[in-house]
């Protein structure tokens, strides 16, 4: 009887052989490792995968959860890429910030998770800001957020965005109005959308229509669109501060032919401050106010 049940026990031998297999493998590689082999790095390591169908093949039923973490990736690459830019600005060193790889992370993101509806609209706010504080593209944002409205449904906010990026990036304000028009035409859209065509083909252009569009923008359900409102929107005021301060300075060159040297000059009894609180400096060279070193409203829009 105990023969038969010693028999029926499962035997533990394969378990100690392949630990013993694997403890050697071990040591050979640490050996291989302590005569100077190093691992394979590659030169930009951000993007491992390329393709949303390949990382569809090695991910199988996790998109979305892959999708989560190259968004967050794509959020760190393009801010340290922006702070970069911010510090060597500040130093006033030649800017070298590289954005190269933010769309075809966006692209895989968006690929993986078709209704990504951050990756779309903030993804398209990355793409089209100006060098050195993003890439430049306002192309690829239209792009991007293109394939969302395929992708989704042709949801109004894809619509409205193209508008903004036509609008604020393109400077094609005809664009700007037919997209602010097709987005009031989309199910949901709210009221202002319609009007705002016909102010943006009215008015394209100044400061004055540029406040409503991102005054519309505060009122957005979305944390980050809503801050970055209130960064435009402080930008505006700084612009409108700045041509003040260089009225005043060029009245005061025509009066006393000489440019001044102290803002008493102007009728200010100390350096004014920017909306965020830092001060202006004037350019040595054109005698012109602009925002002071450190200022996070770098740079103006123009």
């Amino acid at each position: 009887m105990s023969a038969a049940t010693e028999d029926s026990r499962p035997s533990n031998r394969v378990g100690y052989v392949a630990i013993a297999v694997l403890m050697a493998a071990s040591i050979g590689v640490q050996v291989v490792r302590d005569r100077g082999w190093a691992p394979f790095v590659p030169p930009d390591p951000t993007l491992w995968l390329q393709s949303g169908r390949a990382a569809e093949k090695v991910f199988l039923g996790y998109r979305h959860l892959v999708a989560d973490v190259y968004w967050m990736r794509a959020v760190v690459y393009y801010g340290g890429k922006r702070q970069r830019a911010s510090a060597q600005q500040q130093s006033r060193t030649p800017a070298t910030a590289n954005f190269e790889q933010l769309y075809p992370l966006l692209d895989l993101v968006t690929s993986l998770d078709p209704h990504f509806l951050v990756a779309y609209r903030f993804g398209a706010i990355f793409l089209a800001e100006p060098y050195p504080a993003g890439p430049g593209r306002p192309d690829l944002a239209v792009q991007l957020l293109e394939r969302g409205i395929e992708r989704d449904n042709g949801r109004w906010e894809y619509f409205e965005d193209i508008g903004f990026v036509y609008y604020w990036w393109i400077k094609d304000y005809q664009k700007a109005a037919e997209w602010f028009k097709r987005a009031g035409e989309q199910p949901g859209a709210p009221a202002w959308l319609e009007p705002l065509a016909a102010t943006t083909l009215a008015q394209g252009g100044d400061r004055q229509s540029s406040r409503l569009l991102w005054t519309q923008l505060l009122t957005s359900d979305v944390e980050w669109l809503r801050n970055s409102a209130q960064l435009r929107l402080r930008q505006m005021d700084a612009m409108d501060q700045i041509d003040e301060l260089n009225r005043r300075i060029q009245e005061f060159e025509a009066r006393e032919k000489k440019r001044p040297t102290d803002w008493r000059h102007v009728g200010l009894g100390s350096a004014p401050l920017d909306p965020t609180g830092t001060p202006y400096q004037v350019n040595p060279k054109t005698g012109l106010v602009d925002l002071g070193p450190g200022s996070i409203l770098f740079p103006l829009p123009r």
